[in-house]
């Protein structure tokens, strides 16, 4: 059975129901949660894990957020916490994440137009990237990405940075900007800078 969404207007009042497809299709406000994973190596430096998607995929082969997915008619941002067991292979409460706020995403490709309504959140986890259970059927590696490295990366002081990985054939990947998938609000800088924020001890942290 095709998954259903509750739809939403342009002020966020809830509307209705409908399949994912046609959620698509139209162009309607629905709702996805986003999880990061940050933690910090044994030299203390941040760094956050991300994911390869397959080339199989929608945005084949780009890196993406650690753990995300939509939530379904009648789920809060409390029920998001399965994509992360789901890809990631860990089971968290809800109350361990650190809330970020909600993002607006918009996203059009020929006839399929996404609209989402973000539930973006840090995980603190400071495991090897060995550890991780991850979903092979969605994804195609995980790589772990300094938080420094990062925003030089995309403030365009540097043409590539190198990265540990698994999964994808090398213990560590060269990663450019355009590895990356675009979005208009500079929504993985804007992410990096809050974790380097939260690592810095401050606890007002805004998407």
């Amino acid at each position: 059975m095709s998954e259903r969404f509750d739809i939403y207007d342009e002020a966020l009042n809830h509307i209705g129901v409908k399949r994912r497809a046609a959620v698509h299709r139209d162009g309607d406000w629905h709702q996805v949660f986003h999880c990061w994973v940050i933690g910090r190596e044994a030299s203390g430096a941040p760094f956050v894990v991300l994911q390869k998607r397959p080339d199989y995929l929608d945005y084949p082969n780009k890196i993406d957020i650690s753990a995300a997915g939509h939530l379904l008619a009648g789920e809060t941002a409390r029920d998001g916490t399965r994509e992360i067991e789901e890809e990631l292979g860990m089971r968290l409460a809800f109350d361990e994440l650190i809330p970020l706020g909600r993002r607006i995403g918009i996203h059009r490709s020929g006839e399929f137009v996404d609209c989402q309504i973000c539930h973006v959140f840090l995980y603190e986890c400071d495991q090897p990237l060995d550890a991780y259970a991850y979903q092979t059927e969605e994804i195609a590696g995980l790589v772990r990405l300094r938080i420094d490295d990062g925003l030089r990366l995309f403030a365009g002081e540097v043409s590539q940075v190198l990265a540990p990985a698994v999964g994808l054939g090398a213990p560590q990947v060269a990663l450019s900007k355009d590895d990356f998938i675009p979005s208009v609000d500079h929504y993985v800088e804007k992410v990096l800078i809050l974790a380097q924020r939260y690592f810095a001890g401050e606890q007002e942290l805004w998407i």
